[in-house]
């Protein structure tokens, strides 16, 4: 009869790793507020995706997620969709150029990483790599390569999202029609991934899971399987929820792109102005 562990649902104060979320926060808060002194207005929505893309964050290292992915392949896989997608997504979202202006001298330096040929294989190559079972298990076994791993799945999924939601300027190119063709290629990656997970005849992580008494009943393979529906699970949602916004976005944006065409604006600076969310600053001619 198979004895099965007691749950480890405690929470995790690693300041390794949530030192940095809590200063992300603070010096996100201070510049709305320094913002709002001067009266610029952060958008509320915008607040509330940054706030929402710390509580992810807090979730995935603090929380009983990150006890009991130790425990489980598949909430270790839980635990990196929220580090490596979800999080990364909500804070990008939080960003506006007024809160990234002080930084903008360095930020200036990375614009390259906006490039989707750029941070589509970054992405990719970081997503692969950190899933071969020398470094997943080295990860799990050691809590400095842990860290790094996770700090390279976050850094991962915010450069994999930087060229959709162009916190940094892409290329004049990369409309939202191309956007549209890099989320699928994105999640066709990731899926890619989860479908081995899910349909692998064997372990893929035997030297810290095989040998583990079973959590809730499940087998190492049930779990990999398990951990594989969560990548995919995930990603359907996310590119589902990516994929109607910016098909409402491309069809807004034909519309406005026309009306303001017939105001005789020049259309390079209304392909601009549009694409950036500032058609309110155009003015018809006088």
């Amino acid at each position: 009869m198979l004895a099965h562990l007691p749950v480890d649902t405690s929470w995790t104060f690693d300041p390794l790793q949530i030192v940095p979320t809590v200063l992300l926060a603070v010096l996100y808060a201070r510049r709305v507020h320094t913002l709002h002194a001067r009266g610029t207005h952060v958008p509320t929505w915008r607040i509330g995706a940054f706030a929402t893309g710390i509580a992810l964050l807090l979730a995935a290292l603090v929380s009983p997620i990150h006890a009991l992915g130790e425990q489980l392949f598949s909430f270790h896989m839980l635990q990196h969709v929220l580090l490596g997608d979800l999080a990364p997504l909500a804070l990008l979202a939080g960003l506006t150029g007024p809160i990234l202006r002080p930084a903008l001298a360095f930020l200036h330096r990375l614009r390259f990483l906006a490039h989707p040929f750029v941070a589509l294989p970054l992405w990719a190559v970081n997503l692969y790599v950190w899933h071969l079972p020398f470094l997943y298990e080295a990860a799990v076994r050691h809590d400095s390569v842990h860290a790094l791993e996770h700090l390279c799945f976050f850094a991962g999924g915010a450069i994999m999202w930087l060229p959709v939601l162009e916190t940094l300027p892409a290329p004049e190119w990369f409309g939202t029609g191309a956007k549209i063709g890099y989320i699928a290629v994105v999640r066709g990656v990731e899926t890619v991934l989860g479908n081995v997970f899910f349909w692998a005849g064997s372990v893929f992580y035997a030297g810290v899971y095989v040998h583990r008494e079973r959590l809730w009943g499940l087998s190492p393979l049930e779990d990999q399987g398990l951990a594989g529906a969560v990548m995919m699970i995930e990603g359907s949602i996310v590119t589902l929820v990516a994929l109607a916004w910016l098909f409402l976005r491309m069809a807004g944006e034909g519309e406005l792109r026309q009306r303001l065409l017939e105001r005789g604006l020049d259309p390079r600076t209304v392909k601009r102005a549009v694409r950036y969310g500032r058609a309110e600053e155009l003015t018809p001619p006088r």
